[in-house]
């Protein structure tokens, strides 16, 4: 039996980057071999086992044969005559098609040292084209390592718009997109991921509430890239700057979905993009597995950002009943959230990207005037039937000296 480190260990180890998890590839055992020793076996497509002491995972080694459309569709061989070049073989890219030997030697059989030197993304063999999956990777893969310089190679991205035209992209399944795309949304440019689903064409199979933003244009006054598409991965790249949270991301990416649907006859405006947001985003998380506090965040960020923008020409009252529409005295974290996407929306336009967002702060300086309001106190000294009333007005008059204090000299 021959142990090895395989895949993304190896390949972050040669970039000097930090390694979050090793995986490794057992070659000439079976699986009560490795039962026997005390792994615990995990894998229910192949053989995967956990081992005793570390818990890291332990594949045996193993080739694959298509034998239909989509992830699921292969047949594989399992058996200890498997070698760790056959094992390699089926991976998806030559910088993921690498292995260390118990005794440090590197097994580099499609040349994946040559390309992380070179800075390129590129499939192993033309096997690429039969796990649609593949496409989302190269794409995650491309943002994840975008800031070092790395691309996907020419003929790779041949491949992948190959694969969309074919229909092998239609054989995607909901838990693998939600799952690259959430990995891609925690990555420090999550922006590439669907810039490069784009450029081969698989962002209108996946996203197609996105895609369908690129081309519409918004009013040049308030929009410099004119293009919603353009503005939506311009929002996606602040938010990345401005918060590490996958809720504000992901309500970045959603927050004008509306604008994918306006009528021509009213462009470049989009009324009514918000509530027709609300229903896409909907659509979409019924479609993915998008986790709830990603669908809530995106929900409140189409319908109330416009509001949020115009927070310093709102009313006192109109601010209060914003807080209310938006949840914050319940889910002051999701109100923080709330506001750091529109802010991201604020500064993703082209000239607006390090421009102040007072915005935000205004909102939560009558958010913490608002929330101090003893409410308790208040329902104490009224009748049951005027008790919200009299808490809405304490807190309308306490936005209002926020308000008041900030304009005095």
């Amino acid at each position: 039996m021959q142990v090895y480190l395989v895949g993304g260990a190896v390949r972050d180890e040669r970039l000097g980057l930090p390694v979050q998890e090793r995986d490794w590839c057992v070659v000439g055992a079976t699986p009560d071999e490795l039962l026997d020793k005390g792994f615990k076996r995990v894998g229910k497509d192949f053989p995967v086992f956990l081992h005793p002491e570390t818990g890291e995972e332990y594949a045996l080694a193993r080739t694959e044969r298509k034998t239909a459309a989509g992830y699921h569709g292969f047949a594989f061989d399992t058996s200890p005559d498997v070698t760790i070049e056959e094992d390699l073989a089926r991976r998806d890219f030559t910088i993921n098609a690498l292995a260390v030997s118990e005794d440090g030697e590197l097994i580099d059989p499609h040349g994946g040292l040559d390309d992380l030197e070179n800075l390129l993304i590129r499939h192993v063999s033309d096997a690429f084209v039969e796990d649609p999956v593949r496409i989302l990777r190269a794409a995650k893969f491309a943002a994840r390592f975008a800031q070092l310089g790395f691309r996907i190679a020419p003929a790779t991205r041949d491949l992948m718009r190959n694969m969309v035209n074919d229909g092998e992209a239609d054989a995607l399944v909901p838990d693998r997109v939600w799952k690259e795309t959430e990995s891609a949304l925690a990555g420090p440019d999550p922006q590439l991921y669907f810039e490069a689903l784009r450029a081969c064409s698989a962002l209108r199979v996946v996203f197609p509430e996105v895609d369908a933003l690129f081309g519409v244009p918004q009013p040049v006054k308030w929009h410099p890239e004119i293009d919603t598409g353009l503005h939506t991965m311009m929002v996606v790249e602040q938010a990345a700057r401005l918060s590490d949270d996958i809720e504000v991301r992901f309500a970045a990416l959603v927050h004008d979905l509306g604008k994918g649907t306006t009528s021509p006859s009213d462009l470049p405006s989009h009324p009514g993009h918000e509530q027709r947001g609300r229903k896409l985003i909907r659509d979409m998380c019924e479609r993915l597995p998008v986790p709830r506090a990603c669908r809530d965040l995106g929900l409140l960020a189409a319908e109330y950002h416009t509001h949020c923008h115009r927070a310093l020409e709102l009313r006192n009252d109109t601010i209060v009943k914003l807080l209310e529409k938006t949840d914050a005295f319940r889910r002051p974290g999701r109100f923080t959230q709330f506001l750091t996407a529109c802010e991201a929306d604020a500064r993703g336009r082209t000239g607006f990207e390090s421009r102040q967002y007072p915005q935000a702060a205004h909102l939560r300086a009558a958010f913490a005037a608002a929330s101090a309001i003893d409410a308790a106190a208040i329902a104490a000294d009224n009748d049951g039937e005027v008790v919200a009333t009299a808490i809405r007005d304490a807190r309308i008059n306490a936005v209002a000296d926020v308000r008041g204090s900030s304009q005095s000299p």
